[in-house]
């Protein structure tokens, strides 16, 4: 798939502990290790002033970046412990670094390496919990409930006797430059170039993902959502206000979207709330009874960057998905030879 050029100063680009501005009150750490933050470059402002719109809504508009190294899921060596210190943080961050850079340069994902790690070793975690889920408190997904598990079954069993390389349709949705797992909603950091643009009108608002350069268009006070019968890859979203919190709806999903599993009725609520100017708390709330038996929760917290969003042109070099199923046509080709 296409890369943009220019991409050296997004991946140079460090993403340091941010504390105190991207987090809540029970995230804060204590006001010694914040000062050791701040003096390793981090964040550790206190909640300021936010920018404002003309009718009076606090203004997201800009380039923003949830790049991260801190888990989706809390690792098991982590167990029952929900936060790091700032000392731990630095050396988890380092680690996972070091660990994407330590593939031998043969490795088939070597490449991609580069791309997701920082060579500073300063991208850092995004808060100083160990996972982007914090409800359930243990950091992981609530287990797949029975209808999930049949569902999840299901869907291994047809692949196994699948070909997925029969067709150009039998690839998934990111290699064929439809949607990559990331976007949702609910919005995950991408592997690389985590970078996002917001634009913000009285009635809408748009996000724009570098990957894979979707615009998603949430409409504000809008009214309901569209017809149930409408299923969607990205679903529909329906937003409003609670104060100066932006809260979106998201219903509509189609069954080719399958976010960690999930079916149809999944429902993300998402709340974006602007902390500061430079800091966005991004929370978000997936519910689905056909999947889990509760609820569970995520917080990526956006932070300003001053870099541009390139064009993810993701069709113009996707010389992968030709190259890939010519093969399997070469293959079923000798194959058939064989057996003449």
């Amino acid at each position: 798939m296409a890369r943009r050029a220019g991409w050296s100063s997004a991946v140079t680009l460090g993403f340091a502990v941010a504390l105190g501005a991207t987090l809540s009150g029970q995230d804060r750490a204590p006001a010694n290790a914040a000062n050791k933050t701040a003096a390793a470059g981090g964040a550790a402002s206190r909640p300021g002033p936010v920018p404002r719109t003309p009718d009076g809504h606090p203004d997201f508009q800009g380039r923003w970046t949830n790049g991260t190294y801190t888990p989706f899921e809390r690792p098991d060596e982590f167990a029952t412990k929900e936060f790091f210190t700032v000392a731990e943080a630095e050396a988890y961050a380092k680690r996972r670094n070091d660990q994407l850079l330590g593939q031998s340069r043969d490795a088939v994902h070597y490449d991609d390496a580069i791309w997701q790690s920082e060579p500073s070793g300063a991208k850092g975690l995004s808060t100083l919990r160990t996972s982007l889920v914090v409800e359930p408190k243990n950091g992981k997904l609530p287990p797949l409930n029975a209808e999930g598990q049949r569902r999840a079954d299901e869907l291994a069993a047809t692949r196994k006797k699948t070909d997925q390389f029969a067709s150009a349709q039998s690839r998934p949705l990111a290699e064929r430059c439809i949607m990559w797992p990331h976007e949702g909603p609910p919005m995950l950091p991408a592997g690389y170039f985590p970078n996002l643009e917001i634009v913000q009108s009285p009635g809408q608002v748009a996000v724009l993902q570098e990957i894979t350069h979707n615009a998603r268009i949430i409409p504000v006070d809008a009214g309901s959502h569209i017809a149930k019968s409408i299923r969607q890859y990205a679903g529909n979203s329906r937003a409003h206000w609670e104060g100066d919190t932006l809260v979106v709806e998201n219903t509509n999903f189609n069954s080719l979207t399958q976010f960690r599993g999930a079916s149809e009725q999944m429902v993300v609520v998402e709340r974006f709330t602007m902390v500061d100017a430079d800091n966005i708390k991004y929370e978000f709330t997936v519910t689905d009874p056909a999947t889990w038996d509760t609820p569970w929760k995520a917080e990526v917290p956006l932070k300003r960057t001053p870099d541009p969003v390139f064009e993810y042109a993701c069709h113009e070099g996707n010389y992968g998905m030709q190259n890939i199923l010519r093969a399997k046509r070469v293959e079923e080709a000798k194959a058939k030879a064989g057996t003449q």
